[in-house]
């Protein structure tokens, strides 16, 4: 079969031919139906050896969906031909977030020689078949379609974690405010408007993008830039927001996010793009929660498969044939997609 892998590190990726992986016991295989392209991908490749616990090789892709073609002995609670998204992070299964089934803060993944999940280490699903190793690991789907699905698993799943852990700040009359409406900002815009009676601000630097967080049903859209925090208080009654959600994550949207930062109210750090705000007592607003949030748990996956089964959450997915995977990335990389980019095997 066709494989994406990552071979050396701070070297390209290559398609590849690798045998079809067989199922041990206790395994899944997955027949790919979609694997989302990531940003963290992109870092991933960008990395020294050593920067991560693993190492190379392995087929790329963390956000996967497709249907079961194999189980392994003693594998229960599927069967051959069930659509299913694959949740993507794979922790050590002893530590207590584990035991509580958030593997997305494992706290043995950084031990040496761990992994943290299909297309972190082990083999994801820029292929046509992944290998799974467990049944845990699998959400079922009813009416959706696996292309659909696949971007639900991280750029639908992290959103929606940082939304629900902060559902108290969002009262009736509250704000909230996206920051960046890629292809994570645009499925948290849909969430808020799903589990919230916030009025929702969408915040980004490109008009295209700022379209798509109205179709997706924000109230206001703001351009990033010198005047972006004073539009934003305008259109809060003079008023901070209650909470800022901050899917990019550099400096200068986390200069903003703490000017934007409300007595007594809540930032939600999602992005991964390294930024840096001052810390220390009167440097930012009292009471504010600051709050870096990593992905989601399994019963979290499991609620968005659910607001997306009943139409209230639909990513905006542009599809690429893995023969053309490079393209997607490189979409990614320059900030062309609008949404996000599903790579999807040729047959």
């Amino acid at each position: 079969m066709k494989a994406y892998r990552l071979l050396e590190w701070q070297q390209p990726p290559q398609l590849v031919d690798v045998p079809v992986p067989e199922p041990g016991p206790g395994e899944v295989l997955v027949r790919v139906g979609g694997a989302g392209a990531c940003h963290s991908d992109i870092s991933v490749m960008e990395q020294p050896k050593g920067w991560l616990p693993f190492d190379v090789p392995f087929t790329l892709g963390h956000e996967n969906a497709g249907w079961v073609a194999r189980l392994g002995a003693g594998a229960m609670g599927f069967s051959e031909g069930d659509p299913v998204a694959v949740y993507g992070p794979w922790g050590c299964g002893t530590c207590r977030s584990c035991i509580e089934g958030m593997d997305n803060v494992c706290e043995r993944w950084r031990d040496p020689g761990r992994t943290r999940g299909g297309g972190l280490g082990r083999d994801g699903g820029m292929a046509e078949y992944m290998l799974v190793p467990s049944p845990r690991y699998l959400v079922g789907l009813r009416d959706l379609d696996p292309v659909a699905a696949a971007p639900l698993s991280d750029a639908g799943l992290t959103p929606y974690r940082a939304i629900a852990r902060s559902l108290h700040v969002l009262v009736p009359g509250s704000t909230a405010v996206v920051i960046g409406v890629g292809g994570l900002g645009h499925l948290g815009v849909q969430i808020l408007k799903a589990v919230s009676a916030a009025r929702i601000i969408a915040v980004d630097v490109a008009p295209d993008r700022l379209d798509l967080a109205r179709r997706m049903g924000a109230d206001d859209t703001v351009r990033s830039g010198d005047g972006a925090v004073q539009e934003i208080r305008e259109a809060c009654g003079g008023q901070n927001p209650e909470l800022v959600l901050d899917f990019v994550g550099n400096e200068q949207t986390l200069a903003m996010s703490a000017r934007l930062a409300r007595i007594r109210g809540r930032v939600v750090i999602v992005g991964i793009a390294g930024g840096t705000v001052p810390w220390g007592f009167g440097k930012l607003a009292q009471e504010c929660e600051w709050i870096q949030s990593s992905w989601g748990s399994i019963a979290e996956l499991r609620e968005v498969i659910d607001l997306a089964e009943r139409g209230l959450l639909k990513p905006e997915t542009e599809v690429f044939p893995l023969s053309r995977v490079e393209e997607a990335y490189q979409a990614l990389h320059e900030g062309a997609l609008v949404g996000r980019a599903v790579v999807v095997p040729d047959a």
